[in-house]
C-alpha cells in the first residue's frame, strides 16, 4: 500500500503557519479573544487578495496548504467550534496506538481512525510483505453532523479534535476533544486493550446543550471501502457484505448480489462490514433508533484487476439525553474469525455465513468442533480436511449402504417391471396397481433409494458453507496449493474465460474426475435401463447427459473457489467409489438380491405405509374414473 506523502510547499507552508500559531499563542495568551479576531482579519484579507472562491476547502487551501491553522472562512464556518481550530492540534497529524494485534492512528482532523493495521496478517499471500489494512489512505470516515441553534451545520470530519493519550493500567487511552472552550467540548474516546480486537468507543458531549439545537437530532456517518486482501476478486467478493443485528437479537445481511443494496432497519445493536477474511464492525451498548444502511459493488470486471471490493455505508442518528450525548460504543478491527467473535459473546458469530437452520446447526455444532479438534494436532490443515472427510464419509457409510440396496433391488425387479409397462400400456391405472403389487411382493420399497440421497444433503450443504468461512486455512499451504483458502492455481492463462477465470486450478479437475465416476457407477447402469414411460422424457438420455455436464459445470464453478473445498469434493467422491465397490463387488451382489427378493413372493408381507397410501389413491382415483364414465353414458 502506498505511503501518503507531503509535497514540499505543503511542507514549508505547514511549518510556516505552525510557526506562527504558536508565536501567536504565546503573545496573545491574556488577550485571546482580541488575538483571535486579528488573526482572523490577516487570514481574510490574504484569502480576499488570494481567491474568489467562497469555499471553505478552497479558502484552506490558498491560504494554508496543509490545513493547519484556522482563517476566518473557517470561523465563519465553525462558528462556536472555531476555538478548536486556533489550538495548536489543528494539524492534520495523526495520534498512534499500538499492541500485538492492531496498529491504529487517529487523525486530528475529524477525531476517527486513519489507518487500522492488523498485525500479523498478510494481504494476498505469505511472505507477500503488505499487512493487512482495514483502513488508509481516506478509505474509511466516521463523521457527526450537529445541527447549533444559530442555524448551522457542521460536520466533525472536517474539524480539528485535541489528543490526549493516556494509560490506564495495560490500556491506552486517547481522548480526542473537539472544543468550544475549555469547558465546552464533543469527546471521541478510544480504549485499546492488550490482545484484543475490540476498542471500546465512546460520544460524548459536555456543555454544548446552549450551542446545539436539541430538536434536531445529530446524524452518524460510517463509512468504507473495502480493500482487496484476497488472491481471487471474484471469491472474496462473493463473500464480503453488511450485517447488522436488530430487535433484540435479530440478525440480517443486505444482500452481495446486486450493484447496489440500501435497507431502512430498526432499533440496531451493531452493523458490521464484513469483508471475506476480515471485518469491521460498530457495536452500540444503546441501540440506534434507525439505521440506513447501502452497499455498492466496486468489482465491476472480475477479469480486471481492482483494488476494493464494496463500499459500505451506515447513517445512524443519535440522541440527545438531558441536553447532552452519551453513547458507549465498540469498534471491533479483526479477523472474521468464528472462534474469536464467538469469544466476545454479543452474536457476532453471526456475521459468519455457515448457512441457515439445520445447515448452520451442523457448522456450528458439529464440524466447527471437529474440525478445530483436529488442526489442534495435526500440522498440516490439508491432512485435516483429509481426515475430516473420511470421518464424515464413514458416518454417512450406513445411508450409502442402504441406498445402494435398494437401487440394487430396483434393478433386479426392472425386467418384470418392463414386462408390466407392456403388458398394461393401455391401462395406466391397471399398470400402476400391478406395480405396486410388485413392490409389495418383493420387498422392495421405491423411496428406500432417495431417503438415504436425501438425509445427506444437509451435511454436503454445511460443508458447502463451512469450508468458504474457515479463516484458518487463510494462507495455508498444501501440496501445490499455497492457499487453501483460495484457487490453487497451477498454469496462468494469457487470456480470460468467462465464469472461470485466466488461470487453471488442480483440485477441481481432480474433483470434476471423481465426481464422473462416481456418476457414471450410481446412475448409469441403472438410470440408462430404466424403461421410458410414455409421455415423459427419456429418463436415461437425460441421465447419460448429466454425467458429462456435471463435472464440466464443477469445474468452472470451483476454479476460483477455495483448493480447500475442491480437496473436500476429490477425496470424499473418491472414497465414495471405493466404498460403492466394495459394496457391489463383496458385500451386495446380484445373485444374493435375486434370491432376498425371491424368498420375499413366497411369502405374505403387510404392506408398507407409503404403499397403502398409493393404492388407497390409486383405488380412488380408479371410482372418479368409473363415476365419469357412468356421467358420459
Amino acid at each position: 500500500m502506498e505511503e501518503k506523502k507531503l509535497d514540499r510547499n505543503s511542507i514549508i507552508g505547514f511549518v510556516i503557519i505552525a510557526g506562527l500559531l504558536i508565536w501567536l499563542m504565546l503573545n496573545n495568551m491574556n488577550n485571546e479573544q482580541q488575538a483571535m479576531k486579528q488573526d482572523a482579519d490577516i487570514a481574510q484579507k490574504e484569502l480576499v487578495k488570494n481567491t474568489q472562491s467562497n469555499s471553505i476547502q478552497e479558502a484552506l487551501g490558498t491560504v494554508q496548504p496543509n490545513d493547519s491553522i484556522a482563517n476566518q472562512a473557517l470561523i465563519d464556518a465553525l462558528g462556536s467550534f472555531s476555538y478548536s481550530a486556533m489550538l495548536p492540534s489543528a494539524q492534520d497529524v495523526s495520534t498512534q496506538l499500538k499492541s500485538e494485534l492492531l496498529t491504529l492512528e487517529v487523525s486530528n482532523k475529524g477525531g476517527y481512525l486513519s489507518n487500522v493495521t492488523v498485525n500479523s496478517f498478510e494481504r494476498f499471500s505469505k511472505n507477500s510483505g503488505q499487512l493487512v489494512e482495514l483502513i488508509n489512505n481516506h478509505n474509511s470516515n466516521l463523521n457527526l453532523e450537529i445541527y447549533t441553534n444559530d442555524n448551522r451545520v457542521f460536520n466533525t470530519s472536517d474539524l480539528y479534535f485535541e489528543p490526549q493519550l493516556i494509560k490506564e493500567g495495560e490500556n491506552q487511552v486517547l481522548s480526542m476533544r473537539l472544543k468550544a472552550s475549555e469547558t465546552q467540548y464533543l469527546e471521541y474516546r478510544y480504549v485499546l486493550k492488550p490482545d484484543n480486537y475490540m476498542l471500546d468507543f465512546s460520544i460524548r458531549s459536555v456543555g454544548l446543550s446552549t450551542i446545539v439545537d436539541l430538536n434536531k437530532n445529530p446524524k452518524l456517518d460510517w463509512n468504507l471501502k473495502a480493500y482487496r486482501n484476497e488472491k481471487s476478486i471474484s471469491y472474496e467478493n462473493r463473500y464480503t457484505n453488511l450485517y447488522y443485528e436488530y430487535e433484540n437479537g435479530k440478525d440480517n445481511d443486505l444482500g452481495a448480489n446486486g450493484s447496489r443494496e440500501e435497507k431502512t432497519i430498526k432499533d440496531v445493536s451493531y452493523i458490521a462490514f464484513k469483508q471475506h477474511f476480515f471485518t469491521s464492525i460498530l457495536l452500540t451498548d444503546k441501540n440506534f433508533d434507525t439505521a440506513q444502511v447501502s452497499s455498492i459493488n466496486l468489482v465491476k470486471d472480475e477479469a480486471d484487476d481492482t483494488e476494493f471490493t464494496k463500499e459500505f455505508n451506515a447513517e445512524l442518528p443519535l440522541v440527545y439525553n438531558n441536553g447532552e450525548l452519551n453513547y458507549d460504543m465498540n469498534f471491533y478491527f479483526g479477523p472474521s474469525d468464528y472462534k474469536i467473535l464467538r469469544s466476545y459473546d454479543r452474536n457476532l458469530d453471526e456475521i459468519i455465513p455457515l448457512g441457515w437452520g439445520i445447515f448452520g446447526w451442523l457448522n456450528s455444532f458439529l464440524f466447527i468442533p471437529i474440525f478445530g479438534f483436529l488442526i489442534s494436532f495435526i500440522p498440516s490443515y490439508g491432512v485435516a480436511i483429509i481426515v475430516l472427510t473420511i470421518i464424515v464419509r464413514l458416518i454417512i457409510s450406513p445411508l450409502t449402504y442402504k441406498s445402494y440396496v435398494s437401487q440394487a433391488k430396483m434393478k433386479a425387479i426392472r425386467p418384470e417391471i418392463t414386462e408390466l409397462n407392456e403388458k398394461f400400456k393401455n391401462d395406466p391405472m391397471k399398470k400402476q396397481q400391478e406395480t405396486m403389487n410388485l413392490y409389495s411382493k418383493a420387498g422392495v420399497n421405491p423411496m428406500a433409494g432417495c431417503i438415504p440421497a436425501l438425509l445427506q444433503i444437509p451435511i454436503f450443504y454445511s460443508l458447502f458453507q463451512f469450508f468458504p468461512s474457515v479463516f484458518a486455512l487463510r494462507q495455508k499451504s498444501f501440496l501445490w496449493a499455497d492457499d487453501l483458502s483460495s484457487y490453487d492455481s497451477i498454469f496462468s492463462l494469457p487470456f480470460y474465460i468467462p465464469f472461470y477465470g485466466n488461470h487453471v486450478s488442480l483440485f477441481p479437475i481432480l474433483a470434476s474426475i471423481a465426481i464422473f465416476f462416481y456418476m457414471k457407477m450410481t446412475t448409469g447402469d441403472q438410470q440408462m435401463s430404466a424403461p421410458q414411460q410414455e409421455g415423459m422424457p427419456d429418463m436415461g438420455k437425460l441421465m447419460k447427459i448429466m454425467i458429462y455436464i456435471s463435472p464440466i459445470m464443477m469445474l468452472f464453478f470451483f476454479n476460483n473457489y477455495a483448493s480447500g473445498l475442491s480437496l473436500y469434493y476429490f477425496v470424499s467422491n473418491s472414497i465414495t467409489i471405493g466404498i460403492m465397490y466394495v459394496i457391489k463387488n463383496h458385500i451386495v451382489k446380484e445373485d444374493k438380491i435375486q434370491a432376498i427378493i425371491a424368498e420375499n413372493k413366497t411369502k405374505e408381507r403387510p404392506k408398507g405405509r407409503f404403499q397403502r397410501k398409493m393404492q388407497e389413491m390409486m383405488e380412488q382415483a380408479q371410482e372418479q374414473q368409473k363415476l365419469k364414465e357412468k356421467g358420459k353414458k
